[in-house]
């Protein structure tokens, strides 16, 4: 596995900017939760979500490479809010579809539309996320590095899910090519990786799926079903702990903590509850996820607004 290698250590007393943010933000059981029941005309969910985070991962360029005009059109909508930067799924493509060789084509079409975010400064990673099953061996070794080689032109940030990629070595490939490692929260079974606060690149990630043990393996289970899972604030007070620890390694010069439990806005929810504890005071809030989630929301957040109208339509 060998990448382009990148220099890590930051510039002397510039402090990392810790972003909080959903993973995704177009979900139809959003609605009435996350956004307002009665939305008003010009409604954008985009600008809507970075009035209340600093970034977002944008979950579809998973499904499919996004286009040059869609890419300038989150990057247009997002103009006003200088500290948001995007993140972003690599096709799985790359990293599910293995059986035969990615074209020229297929490549081509990714940086398409990442380039555009790159050029306007606000892709601040690029995540390859693997599943589970994608364990270390020489074969999936190769395949990581193909991977990573083809677009080193970006921040790049690796998820794996299967505790065989906990090898020194791996770790140290990763720290002298400048590749991140992505720290996650997920249901715990046998060779699952656990928690942790690892830093590999200037990137510091953090990635938080839920624990619903019930269905994170079920055949039959669904995207909302694995995911529907709300986080209790002693849940989320360990990875506030790993997120500071994350930032404040000599390396570090920005991180990024995502919630991926995306269903019915628990994502949003938790977001902003880590938010609050970063900062040591109250948040804004959507007010309806105020009103869903005010049990576990208590004392962490303050509802910005009672007539659904966003801040960017007043």
């Amino acid at each position: 596995m060998a990448m382009q290698k990148s220099a890590r250590r930051r510039p002397a007393n510039d402090s990392p900017k810790v972003r909080f943010g959903p993973a995704g933000w177009l979900y139809k059981d959003w609605e009435g939760v996350v956004y307002p029941k009665d939305k008003p005309p010009r409604f954008d969910p985009l600008r809507y979500m970075a009035e209340f985070f600093d970034t977002v991962e944008i979950n579809s360029s998973y499904y499919g490479p996004p286009v040059a005009k869609t890419t300038a059109s989150w990057v247009r909508r997002v103009e006003e809010f200088e500290n948001f930067r995007f993140t972003a799924k690599l096709w799985k493509r790359f990293t599910h579809e293995r059986t035969k060789a990615w074209t020229k084509a297929d490549v081509e079409q990714v940086r398409e539309g990442f380039d555009v975010m790159m050029e306007a400064g606000r892709l601040g990673a690029v995540l390859l996320q693997f599943p589970w099953s994608f364990r270390r061996n020489e074969a999936n070794r190769e395949w990581l590095g193909d991977v990573t080689r083809t677009f080193s032109e970006y921040p790049l940030v690796v998820e794996v899910r299967h505790s065989s990629w906990l090898a020194p070595e791996f770790m140290q490939t990763l720290e002298e090519e400048g590749v991140g490692f992505v720290n996650i929260d997920q249901p715990l079974y046998h060779d699952s990786i656990k928690p942790s606060a690892h830093v590999t690149s200037r990137v510091g990630y953090v990635r938080v799926h839920g624990r619903n043990y019930k269905d994170w393996f079920r055949d039959k289970a669904g995207v909302e079903q694995r995911y529907n899972y709300l986080y209790k604030a002693d849940e989320l007070e360990p990875w506030v702990e790993r997120a500071r620890e994350i930032a404040a390694d000599p390396g570090t010069q920005e991180v990024y903590v995502v919630t991926n439990n995306h269903y019915k806005g628990k994502a949003v929810a938790n977001a902003l509850m880590m938010k609050s504890m970063l900062s040591g005071g109250t948040v804004p809030a959507p007010s309806g996820v105020v009103e869903t989630y005010a049990e576990a929301l208590d004392g962490f957040v303050e509802p910005v607004y009672d007539q659904g109208e966003p801040a960017h339509l007043r």
